[in-house]
């Protein structure tokens, strides 16, 4: 079992205040909210994963260089992963070097490819595929190179050598043989990427006005504090996944109808939700009931799994919402929500994970998942003013 734990499975856990349900919508029948048809056809291959499958030919290709190849396997030994853009601009051999250019230029082009803004810096990542691998990668070794799968059903795992020929693997069981995986920092692409999607979000009125923040100021002033409801555990089911995925980076988008009765998004990174099959005790704090008119949120779970587009998801989701108007009573945001995401992310991909219904301030104890995938335990959690 990889230490990051199954994609679905990890998303699965995300709470969304009202707009994540929005886009969870396709696990459980909301009221009035119609489920999404799920296509069993399989997304294409993205451009993503396209640019990591070239960059692990070239890299590949490169190891045929002695010199490059033991500097390489160095700095591989030192670290968990290393950063392919920087390892080969400091490259001492004319073969890292020569990489260099091509590891840049694929770097830039993935950023674009997530909808990301060009400051965010290097993504692209190299790892060893297993940590037992290490004991193989002894000197004068030449491993195979692989692109993480996106595909938690992925039966095999295409990995390239020196001399550009392919090979395919078992993807459920990893090979003797040392392997370097080509992958993205996802951690700082969910940074970044969400910081765009509050930007954007706030540019279209759908994060908190000043003068909502102002009157929730004043509010918890004059009652010193706040409610929230908080994860106290979470737990997530077992799952099998290839050998060569790459860490699981959940967040999740919270919304519902704001103070001023206009629809609000906020985003919530889970960094820690590593591991399937273990129990996390966070106390983080998902939703401040204090930002919201209404008692009842949905909430719903997403995961960069390498290929999210940020930009396209911030338009997807500014585009359904800023059509809600408030009547004056609470409304599931699921319906406009799901048919703004694209299909895709919904037939074999992991982009969305799981979703739970009605959460209200008072709402505590086991909640399941609509989709299964696992359970939390939250409780209703005052915060205290100084």
């Amino acid at each position: 079992m990889n230490r990051r734990m199954t994609r679905r499975n990890a998303l699965a856990l995300t709470l969304c205040a009202t707009t994540v349900v929005a886009l969870a919508g396709a696990a459980a029948p909301a009221a009035g909210a119609a489920a999404r048809p799920q296509t069993p056809a399989a997304a294409s291959s993205s451009t993503v994963t396209r640019i990591e499958d070239r960059t692990a030919k070239a890299v590949a290709a490169s190891l045929a260089n002695v010199q490059w190849r033991e500097e390489l396997r160095s700095a591989v030994l030192k670290s968990n992963e290393v950063d392919l853009r920087a390892v080969t601009a400091g490259a001492a051999s004319a073969a890292g070097k020569g990489l260099a250019g091509a590891v840049a230029g694929a770097d830039r082009r993935i950023v674009t490819a997530k909808g990301l803004d060009s400051g965010v810096g290097s993504l692209l990542r190299l790892r060893l595929g297993t940590e037992a691998m290490r004991k193989e990668l002894t000197a004068g070794t030449s491993p195979l190179v692989a692109v993480t799968t996106q595909d938690d059903d992925a039966a095999t795992v295409t990995a390239y050598d020196s001399r550009g020929r392919a090979h395919t693997l078992d993807a459920t069981k990893a090979p003797q043989q040392a392997v370097y995986v080509i992958d993205l920092d996802v951690s700082k692409a969910v940074a970044a990427g969400l910081d765009l999607l509050n930007k954007e979000l706030a540019k279209d009125g759908l994060t908190t006005p000043a003068a909502d923040r102002a009157t929730a100021a004043s509010a918890a002033a004059a009652t010193g504090g706040f409610w929230t409801t908080k994860v106290d555990a979470v737990y997530l089911n077992d799952d099998e996944e290839p050998w060569a995925s790459g860490d699981a980076e959940i967040f999740s988008l919270v919304s519902g109808f704001g103070l001023d009765g206009k629809v609000r998004v906020d985003s919530v990174d889970m960094p820690y939700l590593d591991t399937d099959h273990h129990t996390y005790y966070p106390n983080q704090i998902l939703v401040n009931w204090s930002n919201y008119k209404y008692n009842l949120a949905d909430v719903v779970m997403m995961e960069d799994d390498g290929d999210t587009n940020y930009a396209a998801l911030t338009k997807a989701i500014a585009n359904a919402l800023l059509t809600i108007t408030d009547q004056g009573a609470y409304v599931p945001l699921v319906n406009a929500v799901l048919d703004a995401i694209p299909t895709s992310w919904y037939t074999n991909d992991p982009d969305y994970v799981d979703s739970w219904y009605t959460l209200a301030v008072n709402s505590a104890g086991t909640l399941h998942g609509a989709r299964g995938n696992g359970w939390m335990q939250v409780s209703k959690y005052w915060v205290q003013q100084f």
